[in-house]
C-alpha cells in the first residue's frame, strides 16, 4: 500500500501545516491548518482535493484556517472529543484508542493531554507518520498550558513506544532553540552534540529540521529521556521520571 505523500507548509512565524495525500484514492487531509491561504496555494500547485481537516487541539494557530477550508472544500473536520466545544465546525470527534481513516490510511488516535486538556495525536502506521501537534517537538515538548507534568509525561509515554522509524511531524520549527537548551541537561550525550551541529548547519541554510524519526528523539530529546539516569542526575531528582520531567520543563520555561 502506498504511503501518504506529505507536503510541509510553513506558516506564520514558525508554524508547520501538513497536507497528507493518498495517491491511491486522491483523498487529502490537512493537519492543523493555522491559515487557509498557504494551504490553498499548495492545493492549487498539486491539484489535490481537500477532503479532511485533522485538528490536534484548539489553539488558533492550529484551527485558524478550518472554517474557510471547510466552506470551500466541504472537508470533514476531525478533532478531539475532549475539546469538541473549542473546535468550531467539528464533524467527527475522536479520542484515545479510536481509529480514523483517510483514503487507504488508518490512523490510531491518542489522547495526549498536557499542552491542552483535549490534545490528541494521529499515528498513521502504514505511512510511518505521527502528527503530534504541540505534544512533542524536535528536542522538546509543548508548554503545559492546561495540564500537569504527570499528564504530559504519561502522554509522551504513549508515543515513545511507537516504532523508532516513525516520522514525527510536529507543528513548529523550534528545534535550534530546543537544542541549545537540551545540551544543558544532557551535556554528555554525544548523539545530541552531533545533532545540534547538524541542526545549526540546516538552519543556517534555511532548511526545515522537521520531521525527525522517533528513534532520533529517543536518543537526544531530554523530555523523552526523563527516565534516563544521566538526565535525572542533571535535573537533581534521580530515580523519579515525573519529577525530572517537571524540573526540565520548568527550566525550559525560563531558559
Amino acid at each position: 500500500m502506498p504511503e501518504f505523500v506529505i507536503r510541509q507548509i510553513p506558516t506564520r512565524q514558525d508554524n508547520y501545516v501538513y497536507l497528507a495525500h493518498d495517491p491511491s484514492t486522491g483523498d487529502t487531509a490537512v493537519i492543523d491548518p493555522s491559515d487557509a491561504d498557504p494551504v490553498r496555494k499548495v492545493l492549487a500547485e498539486t491539484g489535490w482535493k481537500l477532503t479532511h481537516i485533522l485538528n490536534t487541539h484548539h489553539h488558533n494557530d492550529h484551527i485558524g484556517g478550518d472554517a474557510e477550508l471547510k466552506a470551500e472544500w466541504k472537508a470533514i473536520i476531525v478533532g478531539p472529543r475532549a475539546d469538541r466545544d473549542r473546535i468550531p465546525g467539528i464533524d467527527i470527534e475522536v479520542g484515545d484508542n479510536d481509529t480514523y481513516t483517510v483514503g487507504t490510511q488508518t490512523a490510531q488516535v491518542f489522547d495526549v493531554p498536557g499542552h491542552t486538556r483535549g490534545h490528541i495525536a494521529f499515528w498513521f502506521p502504514t505511512s510511518r507518520a505521527l502528527f503530534c501537534g504541540d505534544t512533542i517537538f524536535m528536542l522538546g515538548c509543548g508548554r503545559l498550558f492546561e495540564g500537569t507534568p504527570e499528564q504530559m509525561w504519561t502522554s509522551i509515554g504513549k508515543l515513545r513506544v511507537l516504532p523508532k522509524e516513525t516520522r514525527v511531524f510536529c507543528a513548529h520549527e523550534y528545534t535550534q532553540a530546543n537544542a541549545r537548551f537540551a545540551i544543558t541537561v544532557d551535556p554528555e550525550n554525544g548523539a545530541l552534540t552531533d545533532r545540534k551541529l547538524r541542526i545549526d548547519a540546516m538552519r543556517a541554510e534555511g532548511k526545515s529540521t522537521v520531521p525527525a524519526t522517533l528513534g532520533e528523539e529517543l536518543a537526544t530529546n531530554p523530555f523523552l529521556r526523563a527516565d534516563q539516569p544521566s538526565v535525572q542526575q542533571a535535573a537533581g531528582v534521580p530515580g523519579d521520571a515525573v519529577a525530572t520531567f517537571a524540573e526540565i520543563r520548568r527550566r525550559k520555561d525560563h531558559f
